[in-house]
């Protein structure tokens, strides 16, 4: 149940309306962004609705079971606020939306009807189209632990302690050459060894791709030069002399973990779990599988 002001109640009342729809998105980069199917900037809480952006919705499809609720918003790919670069590049994923019933001839009559996340973004050459899921889709998610062999902690995290500003785990480099699209050469990262920063992770300080981090694949030696591989290919073109900051991989095994890191007692998985083989082994007399107790 909804409650409305006493003079958005007066004016619903009146029977002819001059009401308007208001998408409020906070992405978690920290930008908060506004848009209006009317056809004039509408402005409350510090925040300006745009209408130039193409921005509309559909219904809400909603149940009355705890089923996640949706609504699609349709974009036109023309705003110079919505690019189809920062979609590409994850800004929008999980980003905060409250959706606003306001009465554009005066905004301090409004309503805030839902709140919800985006979602998934389909995206053409002209438009996309963004999933917001009501604030439902939260219990959907898997809290708790993974009973698995590897660990299932994030390198560098709380649970893992690894300190990746340390300059054992940290390089900086320069790009030198463009092998593909995402492949490139580079030096300052000759004092480490093949595979050291491979799962790991590159954090762009020049360039076209300057703040964005994104995951390495391989990292191979040639001499002093490092080649790298990056697991998908950067949203914007990698160039002859970019710099970067690099970032230890862990492939979450126990044995890189002491190896490697020398961090074993704080190791999150389970490497002694039987496998997959033990659900189809069976009993054998000749076998070192008796059916005694393992």
């Amino acid at each position: 149940m909804k409650s409305l002001s006493s003079l958005l109640q007066a004016h619903l009342d009146e029977g002819t309306t001059t009401l308007s729809w208001c998408w409020r998105i906070s992405r978690t980069d920290g930008m908060t962004l506004g848009f209006t199917d009317h056809d004039q900037i509408l402005t409350f809480d510090g925040t300006d609705f745009e209408p130039e952006s193409g921005f509309a919705a559909s219904e809400v499809r909603s149940g009355s079971d705890l089923s996640v609720d949706a609504q699609d918003a349709e974009g036109v790919l023309t705003s110079d606020r919505i690019t189809e670069t920062d979609i590409v590049d994850g800004r929008w994923d999980a980003a905060e939306v409250e959706l606003w019933r306001v009465n554009w001839a005066d905004t301090s009559q409004r309503v805030l009807l839902r709140r919800g996340a985006v979602g998934q973004i389909r995206r053409g050459r002209m438009a996309f189209v963004a999933e917001v899921r009501s604030l439902a889709h939260v219990l959907g998610q898997t809290v708790g632990r993974t009973f698995q062999a590897s660990c299932d902690a994030a390198l560098g995290d709380t649970r893992c302690g690894i300190d990746l500003e340390n300059a054992a785990f940290k390089g900086t480099g320069v790009v030198t050459d463009l092998l593909r699209d995402r492949a490139f050469m580079a030096t300052g990262l000759a004092a480490f060894t093949s595979g050291w920063f491979a799962s790991g992770t590159i954090t762009w300080t020049s360039g076209t791709n300057a703040g964005r981090v994104t995951e390495v694949l391989t990292h191979d030696l040639a001499g002093s030069i490092a080649l790298l591989t990056l697991l998908e290919a950067a949203v914007r073109a990698i160039a002859v002399g970019d710099s970067f900051i690099a970032r230890a991989g862990c492939d979450k095994r126990m044995a890189t973990c002491g190896t490697k890191f020398a961090n074993t007692s704080n190791f999150r998985g389970f490497p002694n779990i039987p496998g997959q083989d033990a659900v189809l082994r069976y009993a054998s007399p000749g076998d070192g599988n008796q059916g005694n107790v393992l």
